[in-house]
């Protein structure tokens, strides 16, 4: 019995795919322009619906709208007709995806849409369908082939491409930022490797200063107390000059010098190493590990000799930022 090749199998799935893709970005036109401009002005939701496959596709774009900043929500075609009509109001916008623009579960959503004056989208492949006619902006999918002629794969990976790049694009519109990204995504990965040095540095009255005209034996006491193994050294003028570890106190001892009769600034090292408050942690800890240290001093833009937060290797890996 001759052994089949699933993989020849997969290439040509993909290929169709491909295909399908470069075909939807070769009929790109204004009318992808004025969906996005029509989005980015939206004072209320955008509604994606869809029946059966495409509806697994606008559930996950309503998705995606809603993770970079744009309301969004799933409504299913078939809900809609027994109460679910009542979630839509006249500042929505609702976006249609559907391959033959005539399936029998939207008749009722697209009507209602445009009774109530509802600005209606469609993603759609067939212009003489009742959905095409009836959008307000049309976005037409070119006719694909499907993997052995039937199933949906080629429509629907280019429903879900056209869908990334609308939420995509009105993200870039509205200047959606990694830091408005962080926001709406606390947990996670994600949200880990966006946390900035200022989301989980220590502040105020936790950093350990000590003015570097203190004796040690002051000092010796401030570490103690702290619990960081470290003390920042400062000038009468608040602005640091230096740094203390419990590493360098051990060796010093190792040498057995009587470090109550130095003060700070004799064993601190000099112009310490520091990190801007708006760095993403995920810099700082490869800061820290490109020089072999495991804490760094924190700072603003405007002046990065003063100290205004202390960040220690522990606090980012206890924020699951590797």
């Amino acid at each position: 019995m001759k052994k089949k090749n699933f993989v020849n199998i997969a290439k040509e799935v993909i290929d169709l795919e491909i295909s399908a893709l470069k075909n939807l970005k070769k009929n790109l036109n204004n009318s992808f322009n004025s969906a996005v401009k029509h989005i980015v002005k939206c004072q209320s939701k955008v509604i994606l619906c869809g029946v059966g496959k495409s509806g697994l596709i606008a559930s996950k774009i309503a998705a995606t709208f809603s993770s970079v900043g744009t309301p969004s929500f799933y409504l299913s075609a078939g809900d809609s007709s027994h109460g679910d009509l009542g979630s839509i109001s006249k500042k929505d916008i609702l976006i249609v995806i559907s391959n033959s623009g005539e399936t029998s579960e939207l008749k009722n959503i697209i009507q209602f849409a445009n009774r109530n004056k509802i600005l209606l989208i469609s993603i759609v492949s067939k212009k003489d369908s009742l959905l095409y006619k009836a959008s307000d902006i049309k976005l037409l999918i070119p006719v694909v082939k499907e993997a052995e002629g039937i199933i949906p794969t080629s429509s629907t990976a280019a429903q879900l491409a056209l869908g990334d790049a609308l939420a995509i694009a009105t993200m870039k519109e509205k200047k959606f930022t990694k830091s408005d990204f962080k926001k709406i995504h606390p947990s996670g990965s994600l949200g880990a490797q966006l946390k900035t040095v200022e989301d989980i540095m220590l502040t105020k009255n936790k950093i350990p200063f000590v003015n570097e005209n203190t004796n040690m034996k002051e000092a010796f006491k401030i570490i103690s107390k702290k619990k960081l193994g470290i003390l920042i050294a400062q000038n009468n003028k608040k602005i640091t000059t230096g740094i203390i570890t419990d590493g360098q106190i051990r060796r010093f001892n190792q040498k057995k010098i009587n470090l109550h009769t130095l003060k700070v600034k004799d064993l601190m090292t000099k112009n310490p190493l520091g990190i801007e408050k708006d760095a993403l942690a995920a810099k700082a800890l490869a800061l820290m590990n490109g020089n072999k240290i495991t804490s760094l001093c924190v700072f603003n833009k405007q002046n990065k000799y003063k100290t205004i937060g202390i960040l220690h290797i522990h606090h980012i890996l206890s924020s699951n930022i590797h």
